[in-house]
């Protein structure tokens, strides 16, 4: 039987759900593909680092951290260490985004892509950030790189583009990218005061203590910013994008659209205008009969423009942490179907 070795950088909520998901789907890879998924490496910030190269029992950790908050045997190893040093076939990035300029998970990318690791990240820091570079860096070493996870939960966007939308240029990108701006837009629709929205986000877990970098507009400049460097070989940032928040939409202005046969929502595109790519983030008004409108709560869509196939739109309905941990698994897949 042949194996495939993972080291995860980051095991927060996805992370668990993801070595939950591992070990549910475990017989069923043997079976399938006669290659077994080991964890040789888990490493947290806060929660110590466990590194084991025959395979860590992911049913134990995940105990461990819901009845001690810890790895009872875990050591002090960072992320970049394990990045440079450990016996692995597959660096899962999976640290908190650094919105501003993808690191450290840039420097862990590319550690593992100079060793001939394969690479799959649900951060989308470096995709945002450092795209072509990384890219590059793997063809270079022979490695794959796969990051469905870092727009849209598991929705199949990149892989799409990479499976089924073969020969087609992409010239347009539109999408509702945000789950918090959508949440809150929606709740002041309802007539829902803007902090009581907020509160709601946070209890039900999808609001940021400081919502800041998404009621901002960032979170969203970074998920075009990623799409436009896939999907159009931009190679922009966060910075580049024409970017502008809800922060300034008052309930009096939602509810004269909505008196209007209108919503508003916070949209992101990216385009080619005069050969060159450029995106934007801002709040717009669009009609009830628009398929953007129906998107409610913490859904999302991504419309797909190309020269071949027309717009393509996909909708990620409602999703959960388990949505989350799918994209990673479904890339896990994809590394193990193209290398073993």
């Amino acid at each position: 039987m042949k194996t495939l070795k993972l080291a995860i950088l980051g095991y927060g909520n996805a992370g668990r759900a993801y070595g939950k998901l591992l070990v549910e789907k475990m017989p069923e890879i043997i079976k399938k593909h006669n290659t077994e998924v080991k964890v040789a490496a888990i490493v947290t910030k806060t929660k110590g680092t466990l590194i084991e190269e025959n395979g860590i029992d992911l049913a134990k950790a995940e105990t461990e951290l819901a009845d001690f908050g810890k790895f009872r045997d875990g050591t002090s190893q960072g992320a970049m260490e394990v990045a440079e040093t450990v016996d692995y076939d597959v660096l899962v990035e999976l640290t908190p985004l650094e919105i501003f300029s993808g690191q450290p998970a840039i420097s862990h990318i590319q550690a593992a892509l100079k060793r001939g690791k394969h690479v799959i990240s649900a951060n989308k820091g470096p995709i945002a950030w450092a795209f072509r570079e990384l890219r590059d860096l793997a063809a270079e070493n022979g490695c794959l790189f796969y990051y469905e996870t870092t727009v849209m939960d598991g929705a199949p966007v990149f892989n799409l583009a990479d499976e089924a939308l073969l020969m087609c240029k992409v010239t347009e990108i539109r999408g509702i990218l945000n789950s918090t701006t959508n949440f809150i837009l929606g709740e002041l629709e309802k007539g829902v005061a803007y902090e009581d929205a907020i509160e709601e986000g946070k209890r039900r877990g999808f609001v940021e203590a400081d919502p800041a970098m998404d009621v901002e507009g960032w979170d969203a400049a970074a998920k075009i910013a990623a799409l436009m460097n896939v999907l159009m070989d931009a190679g922009t940032t966060p910075a580049d994008i024409d970017r502008k928040g809800i922060e300034g939409i008052t309930a009096a202005q939602v509810e004269s659209a909505r008196e209007r046969g209108k919503a508003i929502k916070l949209l992101c595109g990216g385009i080619i205008e005069n050969g060159k790519t450029k995106g934007y983030v801002k709040p717009e008004e669009i009609g009830r009969g628009d398929i953007f409108a129906s998107i409610e709560g913490t859904s999302s869509v991504v419309s797909i423009t190309t020269d071949l196939m027309g717009t393509v739109s996909i909708v990620e309905h409602g999703p959960e942490i388990e949505q989350t941990a799918y994209g990673i698994f479904s890339d896990t897949m994809r590394v193990l179907k193209n290398s073993c």
